[in-house]
């Protein structure tokens, strides 16, 4: 009885540790340069990844490089690694290699941003504000792994760890939604403008996460979208 009443604490402890609520029109604000300002994503599925596209709004005013999206796993911390490179781009990995989409400048405005790949081809696509970027290769054949460890505004060197503040984000990131197959072009312009289409790994309407240090809600400051989910 013991043994069950511990497991059951336990249990609760843990979904409370895990914030589950609708983020439709607030943002995570990490106002400061941080190694301890962060928040933990839980995904929805857990079963490895052939395929994904993760989109996002980021708004960040820092002039050195810095993570947005960092998903690790045991056997790799930079399983899937959305970053931004000073004086180079935006950079996606997965499973540790990397491609580069090259860029001068960091957006002074809040940027949609989408990024697929699938293990079939290999291809990497990155959409910024609607509008595609060139393609790219990357990991064909590959597989995702399970159990991730999913952080937004820190990059992990460890998994569920190893920050760096020089690589924190200082700004502001919504409506994160991941998906475990590549959106169409014509879905990615539709999440664009307001529409999400169920996503399965990560939503930003039932979202479930835990802000850790110096991490804020606020209302989003991209534009307002009253559209409906399909």
């Amino acid at each position: 009885m013991e043994k069950l009443l511990w497991c059951l604490l336990i249990t609760i402890s843990f979904s409370q540790a895990f914030g589950h609520e609708d983020m439709s029109k607030q943002a995570f604000v990490f106002p400061g340069v941080s190694a301890t300002a962060y928040v933990s994503l839980e995904a929805e599925s857990k079963k490895p990844l052939e395929a994904f596209t993760v989109c996002l709004y980021a708004h960040a005013d820092v002039s050195r490089s810095f993570s947005i999206f960092s998903y690790a796993t045991k056997t790799s911390f930079n399983e899937i690694l959305l970053f931004w490179t000073r004086g180079q781009g935006f950079s996606i990995a997965v499973g540790g290699p990397e491609v580069l989409f090259s860029a001068s400048e960091i957006p002074e405005v809040p940027t949609h941003i989408c990024a697929t790949w699938e293990s079939a081809t290999g291809i990497v696509e990155l959409w910024l504000d609607g509008k595609p970027r060139v393609r790219k290769s990357l990991q064909k054949g590959y597989t995702v792994g399970t159990n991730a460890s999913i952080i937004l505004g820190q990059e992990q060197d460890s998994y569920g760890g190893g920050f760096d503040a020089n690589q924190s984000l200082v700004g502001d990131i919504g409506d994160v939604n991941m998906w475990d197959f590549v959106l169409s072009p014509e879905q990615i312009n539709a999440v664009y403008v307001g529409r999400v289409f169920s996503p399965n790994v990560l939503n930003w309407r039932a979202l479930k996460y835990e802000t850790h240090g110096d991490v804020f809600i606020k209302p989003q400051l991209w534009p307002l979208t009253d559209c409906c989910e399909s």
